[in-house]
């Protein structure tokens, strides 16, 4: 913990000199600053210890201090400190290995630093691929209204939001959205496997009208995370998947979020049956957080075209830091780690044990929905269950606070849909204890109660 003097100097130093990330300016409202970390928790400068409940950005799977991983990174320093992927080097090599591994098929593997920059490069791969095999027509593609695919130019195109998307449109041409999997809001009801079939429906007659020589690829995220945590039946991939093979059009599946275990799954399409991508990026979870590393994993057979004879027919991208060595080598002991610690079989039954707790939530007057897979959840906050009207910033903000003054930070569906961010997100780190979960429903249920005794107390002196 620092003392007074030194902690004036660094707020009066980030308020002067660091710009934050999805920031709003306010006047004298120093933000929360970070000084260390262990497992699922971190320490401020205050000395003020917290849960981690949303896992950083979705990306700290194994927590803080592993130091098998630290070590990992420090050793490949050591042995190597920086090499280009124009050529190789062994960590890259044994990574995409190990990817075509853990996806069940062949693929190979192009390393950017994120997932946006893994987006980016499917967008290009899969526009190159449909022109180099005769169809050069083929340049659109189809992603969900409410997903989230990065902050790029292009990926933000792909991006369905229109709160992230403002003052920046008009964006790269060819992007379409389509309808969601989001049955509790559905237009055609609530069964869930109907509704999702209907909006499945919806993406074959969007490629019909739109002309199928015409659309090069559909992008999903198997479950929509950042966009309210909206989770699809089984059905909904598999339709899609078959949809995709009927058109000529390449399935890329965003596996940011939702890969290496969020899901109890080590990729969320693999809770669907008989769905094989054309392209898989991932980010975030492959290293969890320790580096920087995206990655975009494509069928061997579609980079086949990429070797036909010709000045332009090779893939003309280039990232400086994409598969740095320290990066490969802490994604390798990454997933070892995962795998050794049965991380998968633990996020699938702690999941449901534990934070399915949290399903409880739905008695309360102000939930209108509980979703959840794995370690990923989300609660749509209603102010009445029979309107379904979003829940006010105010009410939302109040849980959320209520969290962080007893030691757990969950966040929310911010900058999505004008209207509707009101969707709670929790998304702890996978090797969370049983004891940190417990803590974190605890809290949660807390918050929730606490709230719901404010807002009667309000009702009542107004009357």
């Amino acid at each position: 913990m620092k003392v007074k003097d030194e902690m004036d100097s660094l707020v009066k130093k980030d308020t002067d000199h660091l710009w934050h990330a999805m920031h709003r300016y306010v006047e004298n409202q120093p933000t929360m600053v970070a000084e260390s970390g262990e497992g699922s928790w971190f320490t401020d400068v205050n000395g003020n210890r917290y849960l981690d409940g949303v896992s950083g950005l979705w990306c700290l799977n194994l927590g803080h201090g592993r130091q098998e991983i630290i070590d990992a990174a420090a050793d490949q320093m050591k042995q190597l400190s920086y090499f280009p992927l124009t050529l190789s080097h062994v960590p890259a090599i044994d990574l995409s290995a190990k990817i075509s591994q853990l996806l069940g098929g062949s693929y190979k593997t192009f390393f950017s630093n994120s997932g946006s920059e893994a987006n980016e490069a499917a967008f290009k791969i899969a526009r190159q691929y449909h022109g180099q095999n005769g169809n050069p027509g083929k340049y659109k593609f189809i992603s969900r209204y409410r997903a989230y695919h990065g902050t790029t130019l292009g990926a933000l195109s792909a991006t369905a939001q229109a709160n992230r998307r403002m003052k920046y449109d008009p964006g790269v041409p060819g992007f379409l959205h389509t309808s969601p999997p989001y049955s509790y809001r559905s237009l055609f009801g609530e069964d869930t496997e109907k509704s999702d079939l209907i909006a499945a429906e919806m993406i074959d007659q969007m490629i019909t009208w739109e002309g199928a020589e015409s659309v090069a690829g559909v992008i999903m995220e198997p479950f929509i995370s950042g966009g309210g945590v909206i989770i699809p039946s089984k059905a909904y991939l598999t339709r899609v998947s078959e949809i995709c093979k009927k058109h000529d059009v390449l399935l890329i599946m965003d596996e940011v979020v939702s890969g290496f275990g969020r899901t109890g799954k080590m990729f969320g399409f693999m809770h669907s049956d008989d769905v094989e991508p054309d392209i898989v990026t991932m980010a975030k979870g492959l290293t969890s957080g320790y580096l920087p590393l995206g990655a975009t994993a494509v069928k061997s057979e579609i980079y086949e075209k990429f070797k036909e004879a010709g000045d332009h027919t090779h893939f003309r991208h280039v990232s400086t830091y994409g598969g740095h060595p320290a990066s490969c080598a802490v994604a390798l002991k990454n997933i070892e780690i995962i795998e050794r610690e049965q991380i998968v079989n633990r996020v699938d039954k702690l999941g449901e044990s534990i934070l399915g707790q949290l399903k409880e939530l739905i008695e309360h007057e102000n939930v209108g929905e509980v979703r959840s897979v794995g370690f990923l959840y989300g609660i749509e906050m209603v102010e009445d269950k029979k309107t379904k009207k979003p829940a006010s910033d105010q009410l939302i903000g109040s849980i959320i606070g209520k969290c962080k003054e007893n030691g757990l930070i969950i966040g929310r569906n911010g900058d999505t849909v004008p209207g509707y961010n009101n969707v709670l997100i929790i998304a702890p780190p996978l090797s969370s204890t049983e004891a940190d979960l417990e803590f974190l429903v605890n809290t949660v249920k807390s918050a929730f109660y606490d709230v719901k005794a404010y807002i009667r107390t309000e009702k009542t002196s107004r009357q």
